[in-house]
């Protein structure tokens, strides 16, 4: 649609090492989701994976009967012949912000768009992106924990304690035997050559092929271990998509400029493209 003149970016497939894949079967998928709902909440990753999803159920069933609904913070695509929804909720730190007197406070104990979440059968959670955002893309001016407003925090403590603070939501008001929570896990980006052995490269721009075997150069990163580490607290079953490594390896699968905005993009993803493999394990996550 913007113009990307290489293809091979399309063509790979993730294979884990210990197991196969099940292939993404999207008639399989509407099947076994007949008369529920799923929804992705958070930031414009989700929306990227909620794409995805749509995409690859529509391939599957190009002639079904298909509404759109918009309202407030959600977009809804119910598929009609299966009575499938499939929501995206915009949220960028699953926490609340909230207009004070003082300005626009992020508010690291508070969630209160929950109770628009738990009625849903499949909950598919994400947050990351914004949390180091500062400057004028910033969307909040304080950031208030318990009693005590701060101008601003270490903003991996932060991500720790909202994190926890959805931990604990989940613990409190999900009904898991009804509905499946699952977690994103973090989303990577690609503007620092240095994590894949191209030190002069700032962005993802010339990248046609993706990182060669199967470790990342620049290693983790600390905020997975912040995921995994708080998704542990967890007393009710919550399963992690962990797209970290795999998507690491793909620095070749961002629209970098080839997309609507004109700038580089080296945070989202092209579809069709990697978040496919997401939406292969979040299939076998629901399915098996």
């Amino acid at each position: 649609m913007y113009g990307r003149p290489d293809h091979l970016y399309l063509q790979y497939r993730w294979q884990p090492t210990d197991c196969n894949l099940p292939r993404f079967n999207g008639k399989d998928l509407l099947e076994k989701l007949k008369g529920k709902k799923i929804m992705f909440i958070g930031d414009s990753v989700s929306l990227n994976h909620y794409e995805s999803l749509l995409c690859l159920l529509h391939a599957a069933v190009p002639d079904a009967r298909i509404t759109t609904q918009t309202s407030n913070s959600t977009n809804t695509v119910t598929f009609e012949d299966h009575g499938v929804s499939i929501s995206v909720f915009e949220t960028h730190y699953l926490v609340d912000i909230e207009q004070e007197q003082i300005g626009r406070v992020l508010k690291l104990e508070s969630i209160k768009d929950g109770n628009t979440w738990k009625d849903m059968d499949v909950l598919v959670f994400n947050t990351w992106l914004w949390w180091y955002r500062r400057g004028p893309k910033q969307p909040w001016d304080y950031v208030q924990e318990g009693q005590s407003i701060l101008k601003d925090m270490d903003r991996m403590v932060a991500f720790q304690k909202g994190l926890t603070t959805w931990a604990k939501w989940v613990d409190s008001d999900v009904d898991t035997s009804k509905t499946t929570v699952i977690f994103q896990g973090i989303s990577p980006f690609h503007y620092h050559g240095e994590e894949w052995d191209e030190p002069g490269a700032t962005n993802c721009g010339k990248e046609t092929e993706p990182v060669s075997g199967s470790s990342y150069p620049g290693g983790s990163p600390l905020a997975l271990q912040v995921v995994e580490d708080v998704l542990s607290t967890i007393k009710k079953p919550v399963h992690l998509l962990n797209i970290t490594t795999l998507s690491q390896l793909r620095k070749d699968g961002h629209p970098s400029s080839y997309n609507g905005f004109k700038g580089m993009d080296c945070t989202h993803w092209c579809v069709a493209g990697v978040p496919d493999t997401w939406n292969e394990l979040l299939y076998t996550a629901i399915t098996s």
